[in-house]
């Protein structure tokens, strides 16, 4: 609680202690108070100056700027009324219970805020500059792209870079809503806003500041909230209709049936009825609608933002909401977008010995594909690749490396090469025979295998050939691998109720087909070019279902047309493109796809509390507003339409901060 809601509740307190004392008195010295109205009325004037002088200001304010229909003026409004009609306690209580509900408001904002600043407490302030051996603390926005910079342990990351010495485990948890830390190594990116936990480690910049994932990251989230809903606009503009309305509404209340009961002949208190008016006016205060509804979709972004998902306005949560047609890319998306080994098959030679001359050719290369089949071989032997072994490396470009490695002549590549070096589909060797490591025959049964491989849809990759001296000795199948969590995150979709799930890809129709019927998706669609993503999601729009959105998740630079296009772009933050980020609603921090469901619930969730809000603030006041001109409803019942409906639809609003 801060220093100004500490005054409020000392006033609220003050003023609370005071009533008792006058209810008390009144009780013990009703008649001798009551005699002396002056007194009575100064009694009440002290509590109702103490807890309302502000709201007075406001009001006061309001009327010299010509802003006169607000919660202040109607709230000056209906207390002054009470009190000049003999009513002091039911003047005082009002502005009594208002200022509770207003504290409890704000600490409920406040909250929210707090969460949220917690979550987005990822700006570093400074960075360590690296210059010759020692390192020197600088503003971050000094850092410049390839600038070495040092972090220790408890320090964050101030910019995007990779790891050139040192390693360590990072606590992302600010930036992807997950707990379990992340290992890091030489070569491995990191980006800012990740806490260092363990060793210290040194970064070669790749961003400047203003670029790097954490200063995205707060401007997206500072921006969010000057994009509003159709909600949120609705709400503003009804407020501005409907304040003045009702005011005119408690005028005409006040005067307009005494007047026609005097010109019907008939006796009238006039006084019921200006006391109905104000009544009136407390119970239209629309303070409830209008701090409750921003609440809603300020919680519900926050909340998000706390699981990694960033939403960039409460239009996209609105949007997001309607979802019923989710199309996907698959690179990078629903598969790591990184080079796996997938299979080996050795002829002549042991697996072991194949990767190891494998990968020994292959180590002067940078090739993803290279660094797969090392980085796999290394893992699985748990030893290193020294390349001092390899005595001649001959590179043949398009086709694959030509290398002499313990006295043997090996070969690595496409089958372009294998036929480049005599090995052909008939299973010939060289010219002179057969080769050192088997015959003829063993060569075309492995060569006709591994030609099967390349081509089949069960086994879909690159097919890296190996000739051994002349003679075939296997091959090595790369493929790009489905992310861990890709299964459940289609039949997460379809248990949130999403109509129709697509694929789009670029890759070979084979490739996409296997990993559609793997992930049971409803179409897919291969071999596309950026602007035949394009189409394929306009047909889509078409096609989908009247006051429902298609969105579509992607990471690429080369999706960042279709992002744009979708009612709805998710893309993939943590190793998307910059590009697929700007053009996109939404950002996953972690590039888990289960969080395409997940945010969708969220986004459901939130929209649903705002409609409750709606619904149960206007509904009960149009009751209460209903009992109060005709008499029935009092001026507790106001207290109640008003601050009671207000903290119960805060309430309310504060569970969107919360997901599971």
């Amino acid at each position: 609680m801060n220093k100004k809601q500490k005054k409020v509740l000392i006033r609220i307190c003050i003023t609370i202690l005071m009533l008792i004392l006058i209810v008390s008195s009144m009780h013990f010295c009703g008649n001798l108070i009551e005699d002396r109205p002056l007194l009575k009325l100064a009694m009440y004037m002290i509590p109702y100056l103490t807890i309302g002088y502000d709201i007075l200001r406001k009001a006061f304010r309001g009327i010299i700027k010509r802003q006169l229909f607000d919660e202040s003026f109607l709230m000056a409004v209906a207390t002054i009324g009470a009190i000049a009609l003999g009513e002091y306690l039911e003047g005082v209580a009002v502005m009594l219970f208002y200022q509770i509900g207003e504290l409890f408001q704000s600490y409920a904002i406040g909250k929210s805020r707090r969460n949220i600043s917690e979550l987005m407490d990822i700006r570093p302030d400074y960075a360590n500059l690296v210059t010759g051996n020692s390192a020197s603390r600088v503003d971050p926005d000094e850092v410049n792209i390839g600038d070495v910079i040092e972090v220790a342990p408890g320090e964050k990351i101030p910019i995007d870079g990779v790891v050139i010495f040192g390693k360590s485990s990072l606590n992302t948890s600010a930036l992807t809503g997950e707990s379990l830390p992340r290992e890091v190594t030489e070569g491995s990116e990191v980006m800012s806003g990740c806490i260092n936990m363990t060793s210290l480690i040194r970064i070669r910049t790749t961003k400047e500041f203003g670029e790097s994932t954490a200063s995205k990251i707060l401007e997206l989230v500072e921006n969010a909230s000057s994009r509003k809903s159709k909600s949120e606009n609705f709400i503003s503009k009804f407020a501005r209709i409907y304040t003045p309305a009702v005011c005119i509404g408690a005028l005409a209340l006040a005067f307009l049936p005494p007047v026609i009961m005097m010109l019907m002949g008939k006796d009238t208190d006039i006084k019921t009825w200006v006391l109905r008016a104000l009544t009136f006016l407390v119970i239209s205060c629309p303070c409830a609608l209008v701090i409750s509804i921003p609440l809603s979709f300020f919680a519900g972004i926050g909340g998000a933002g706390r699981l990694g998902i960033l939403i960039k306005g409460s239009n996209y949560m609105e949007t997001l909401a309607k979802t019923d047609v989710v199309v996907f890319d698959k690179t990078g998306t629903m598969t790591k977008g990184v080079f796996e080994v997938t299979k080996v098959k050795s002829v002549g030679v042991s697996e072991e010995e194949l990767l190891r001359l494998t990968s020994l050719a292959e180590s002067y290369s940078t090739h993803p594909i290279s660094r797969s089949i090392i980085a796999h071989y290394e893992d699985k032997y748990k030893t290193e690749v020294c390349k001092d072994k390899v005595l001649e490396v001959n590179e043949v470009g398009g086709k694959g490396v030509n290398a002499v490695i313990d006295g043997h002549q090996v070969s690595v590549g496409n089958a372009k090469l294998m036929h480049d070096e005599g090995i052909n589909a008939d299973g010939l060797s060289k010219v002179n025979g057969a080769g050192a490591n088997g015959s003829a025959s063993k060569d075309k049964e492995a060569f006709d295998t591994a030609l099967s491989a390349e081509g089949s849809s069960a086994q879909t990759g690159t097919v890296v050939h190996v000739s051994i001296d002349g003679a075939y000795a296997g091959y090595i199948l790369i493929s790009d691998v489905i992310k861990e969590t890709a299964v459940s995150a289609v039949e997460r979709l379809r248990k949130a109720g999403v109509g129709k799930l697509v694929m789009l890809t670029g890759d070979s129709k084979a490739a996409a087909n296997e990993i559609a019927d793997t992930l049971k998706v409803d179409e897919v669609y291969s071999e596309l070019l950026p602007e035949d993503k394009v189409s394929h999601v306009e047909e889509l729009m078409t096609a989908k279902k009247s006051g429902r959105s298609l969105c579509f998740v992607g990471d690429g630079i080369n999706d960042a047309p279709v992002l744009a296009r979708a009612d709805i772009g998710i893309a993939m933050g943590a190793l998307g493109s910059d590009a697929a980020i700007e053009a996109a609603d939404v950002v996953l921090m972690d590039d888990d796809p289960v969080k395409i469901a997940l945010s969708i619930k969220i986004a459901r969730k939130c929209i649903r509390i705002v409609y409750e809000n709606i619904y149960f603030a206007i509904g009960i006041k149009v009751l209460c507003l209903i009992l109060g001109a005709l008499g029935i409803a009092n001026m507790w019942w106001a207290i109640f339409a008003d601050v009671g409906v207000m903290v119960l639809a805060v309430l309310n609003a504060i569970r969107a901060l919360f997901n599971k």
